[in-house]
């Protein structure tokens, strides 16, 4: 199969097409023919090798965690899922026309849901939902989710609403407008020190953007309220002992995935896709993800 090699850690023109063995789904695995695999912050990360020290690549390896495809073979012991089945994932080594998948961490698309599309799911959508569930969150009650406009942001925006929260999403004031997509009952420019300091006292904040904007935020939430958050705690912790810290990271869960899946093929939850690109320029399209902005990049193989 084709695939995107690395062979050492660097820049994202370290990412080359190769030929690579084709994977084998041992028992309790799956092999799937993937149709596309979106481009994700930890990608890029492994790539320069900022996670070598809990998440290493074995050269020559591969990457890419994101993935939607056809079930080509079942490994033994697996139930549920036939040849033909399209199905997407947070797998390993997705930047590849072949993926082997433990059927434990599979979930069929829903029917209806474009299969390439669907790749630019998994990662994103579990993550915000699993962020804003950290929170506690009520109905009634009030979350503000920070940098709103990203994927992560936005379904944790879907997540907070479909609970009947008050929803304020915090965003840059260039993204002010762009925000107003995003279903929010408010929007706030967390770059606007006046802005912040005007904030009610908040039940929850929803963080994925961290530094900063993470150590001004954490002072608006109420004793006894809760800041989650993908990217660890603000270091201004300490002086607010009364709110509750909560670090967020992604685990898979099929029914939160098929659920944010129904909700974007029902047009309940939009993830902008930026650019789609073929396999062969996986360079391009990292290199582009690292320079930010709105929109998943999606690399069809």
């Amino acid at each position: 199969m084709k695939a995107v090699v690395i062979r050492q850690y660097g820049g994202p023109e370290v990412l080359k097409v190769e030929d690579y063995p084709d994977p084998v789904p041992g028992p309790g695995e799956v092999l799937v023919r993937v149709a596309a695999a979106s481009v994700n912050p930890i990608d890029y990360k492994r790539r320069a090798g900022l996670t070598k020290e809990f998440y290493p690549i074995q050269f020559p390896g591969l990457i890419g965690v994101d993935m939607a495809g056809t079930v080509v073979k079942i490994g033994a012991g697996v139930e549920g899922f036939s040849v033909g089945d399209w199905v997407f994932a947070m797998a390993d080594d997705t930047y590849a026309e072949l993926c082997a998948v433990n059927a434990a961490v599979l979930a069929k698309i829903p029917k209806g849901l474009d299969l390439i599309r669907a790749a630019a799911l998994p990662l994103v959508t579990t993550t915000g939902n699993q962020l804003l569930s950290a929170t506690g969150i009520k109905a009634g009650q009030t979350v503000m989710v920070v940098g709103a406009v990203g994927s992560v942001g936005r379904s944790a925006v879907f997540t907070a609403k479909e609970r009947g929260a008050a929803v304020i999403a915090g965003v840059l004031k260039r993204q002010m407008d762009e925000a107003k997509t995003a279903g929010a009952n408010q929007v706030v420019a967390t770059d606007d020190d006046t802005a912040i300091e005007k904030l009610p006292p908040l039940d929850a904040v929803a963080d994925t953007v961290g530094g900063r904007t993470a150590e001004k935020l954490i002072a608006k939430v109420r004793p006894g309220g809760v800041f989650a958050t993908v990217l660890g705690a603000p270091q201004n912790a300490a002086k607010y002992p009364s709110v509750k810290v909560v670090p967020v990271f992604s685990k898979f869960d099929r029914k939160t995935l098929e659920f944010m899946a129904e909700a974007v093929r029902d047009g309940k939850l939009v993830i902008p896709i930026s650019q789609t690109l073929p396999l062969s320029e996986a360079a391009e399209a990292q290199a582009a993800a690292e320079k930010g902005g709105i929109g998943k990049i999606l690399l069809v193989a």
